[in-house]
């Protein structure tokens, strides 16, 4: 049945698999962590690897897999509304916070980037490990709407008390090389040239590499020292992102009747904790950093719990609903 989420027969068997495709990468989160604890190899490495992974290993995985993705898939407008719903209905609850709470634009910018934004380093692993590389594909054609999307809504946040003209919320979008890379591999894919003369196998060994880095680098960015003062906002925000965002991204996915491979990565975006890049985009336009470290934080340790749950109830709900 299209949109059904696919159930195994045995409820322990779906546990065990989820476990054992999401373990492995927080175990490389609390490497990367215990790494720049321990110095090692040194801390000029890790803002070395992570502009080598944001700016070149990272953006040939997103456009490989997006000029190999199926764009013909039907189910692709249903998706892309679905992407777009969650996100709109995320924005405006905040926006309504905003006004009856009276958040200044340092504060409001810091929360709607933990709800709205997502961890793509990790989101992307746990889609390869559970799904492969039709999976992956799925997920750059879902990264090519949502990437630019938070974005600018992140940047309109941190900003909304000065102004900001069109072009000054535009042109940090133009400079991303992840927008970039998803644009460059629909062009390729639209033209229909394909990646000839290997240099698919190049992409796909530089691809292969940024995961991994990735992961690394999320957990050397943690601060658990950030986790102090603001208790209440970081309880609540991790509450809606984990939990209440992938609950609303299930209902849309079921309401639309989006099949089940497209339904699941669709909520495991939506599931994912917010991304460490945030942060640096939080001190560039003068946010709460210290607040953004601690949703960055507290939502990546959290992830690991709530993924597992978010995926077994939405397991369980399907099978009830089947």
């Amino acid at each position: 049945m299209q949109g059904r989420w696919p159930v195994p027969a045995d409820p322990d068997v779906a546990v065990l698999t989820l476990f054992q495709a999401l373990w492995p990468l927080f175990a490389l989160i609390v490497g990367g962590y215990l790494l720049r604890r321990w110095d090692f190899p040194g801390e000029a490495f890790w803002p070395a690897a992570e502009r080598l992974n944001y700016f070149i290993l990272f953006p040939a995985l997103l456009f490989s897999s997006l000029a190999t993705a199926p764009l013909d898939n039907p189910a692709l407008p249903r998706l892309a509304l679905a992407v777009f719903i969650g996100l709109g209905a995320g924005w405006v609850a905040l926006l309504l916070a905003r006004r009856l709470l009276g958040w200044p634009a340092a504060r409001f910018g810091a929360l709607t980037q933990g709800l709205l934004r997502f961890n793509t380093y990790l989101g992307l692993a746990a889609i390869g490990s559970l799904h492969g590389k039709d999976g992956l594909a799925i997920a750059a054609l879902m990264l090519a709407l949502m990437v630019p999307t938070v974005n600018l809504m992140s940047v309109w946040a941190l900003t909304a008390e000065r102004g900001v003209s069109l072009g000054g919320l535009l042109r940090p979008m133009a400079r991303n090389p992840l927008i970039l890379a998803c644009l460059a591999g629909a062009l390729v894919n639209l033209a229909g040239v394909g990646l000839p003369g290997g240099s698919d196998r190049l992409l796909n060994l530089l691809a292969v590499a940024s995961l991994p880095l990735g992961l690394l680098c999320v957990g050397a960015a943690l601060r658990p020292q950030e986790l102090t003062g603001e208790i209440p906002a970081l309880a609540w925000n991790c509450a809606l992102r984990l939990l209440a965002m992938p609950a609303l991204a299930f209902a849309v996915a079921l309401g639309l009747r989006l099949p089940s491979m497209e339904s699941a990565i669709l909520v495991l975006f939506f599931a994912l904790p917010t991304a460490p890049t945030a942060y640096v985009l939080t001190r560039q336009l003068g946010g709460d950093s210290h607040l953004m470290a601690g949703i960055i934080t507290l939502q990546t340790l959290l992830a690991g719990a709530s993924l597992l749950l978010v995926m077994q109830l939405m397991t369980g709900s399907t099978s009830l609903a089947g």
